[in-house]
């Protein structure tokens, strides 16, 4: 598995900062919004409690409302300005809760969603067990976690071109798709689930792209990334070589998309912790097995 670990603290503020641009910016998080409503197809029931994880300014969680009139829809967010950003997506008729919370720490009782549903969210979380820990947690037995993700080929173009650059890293990296079906596993998700898809956007030049991803709150949070002040000619010089990488006259940017879904685990399913396995039961279901 990767050693890369995020910055939670600089995630937090970047996405802050980019709460009042973001859907400006947010043309692939929609359409790979479509692709992951459609995974919701799977649960067959009537959601009582819907969560959607890193909800940012609400879209998804409105979609979420439409689709499940009358669940109980939680938009849950790290960054406060995201969450008051959401607040136009409430509808008076059709309304969702906002909750700041990080993904690995949710506010929630065990066993109490029935639907967690994250578009575009958990790349930015290196700790893998405590993430799917939670979601595992938190899910009714056969509840239904479907998300989305970066995979490591997202913005290889750009990484390239930095790289021709300098040798810092400018650029965050993302886990592979079999890292997160074994963390799944792990924490005792069932029947696992993921596609990798692969989107090409283009732009008119670097900057466009740049810009972009500013927009989004969706720059670099590397640990490892450069902390000092970037020297121009470093600069020029990653723009010289994506510029060499034109394709029918517009700047491509590849984005790695892996989409996946799986099933809250029965009570008592073990999980894999410390090299052992882990086995929990609520404490109703062990009243009267005491042998006297």
């Amino acid at each position: 598995m990767s050693d890369f670990h995020v910055d939670r603290r600089q995630v937090r503020r970047n996405f802050g900062r980019a709460a009042r641009t973001y859907e400006q910016h947010d043309a692939l998080q929609r359409q790979v919004q479509d692709v992951l409503l459609e995974r919701l197809d799977f649960y067959l029931d009537t959601p009582e409690r819907v969560l959607d994880v890193g909800a940012g300014t609400g879209r998804g969680s409105a979609l979420l409302k439409k689709k499940y009139g009358k669940a109980q829809v939680i938009a849950v967010d790290m960054a406060v300005p995201m969450l008051r950003e959401a607040k136009q997506h409430a509808g008076w008729f059709k309304p969702f809760q906002r909750v700041c919370a990080e993904a690995t720490s949710l506010p929630f009782p065990d066993h109490s969603v029935d639907v967690l549903h994250s578009n575009l969210c958990f790349q930015w979380v290196d700790d893998l067990a405590a993430l799917f820990g939670e979601c595992a947690r938190v899910l009714k037995p056969g509840g239904l976690l479907a998300f989305t993700t970066f995979g490591p080929d997202t913005l290889r173009e750009l990484r390239a071109a930095w790289a021709s650059s300098d040798e810092q890293a400018h650029v965050s990296r993302f886990l592979d798709m079999h890292d997160l079906g074994d963390a799944m596993i792990s924490a005792g998700l069932r029947d696992p689930v993921l596609d990798v898809d692969r989107y090409t956007m283009t732009y008119s030049e670097p900057r466009m792209l740049l810009k972009e991803l500013q927009g989004l709150g969706a720059t670099n949070a590397d640990t490892t990334r450069g902390r000092g002040l970037m020297g121009k000619s470093h600069y020029r010089r990653m723009l010289e070589t994506y510029e060499g990488m034109r394709v029918d006259g517009r700047i491509p940017a590849t984005w790695e998309v892996v989409t996946a879904h799986a099933w809250g685990p029965p009570p008592g399913q073990s999980r894999r912790a410390g090299g052992g396995e882990i086995a929990t039961f609520s404490v109703d279901s062990l009243r009267g097995s005491r042998r006297r």
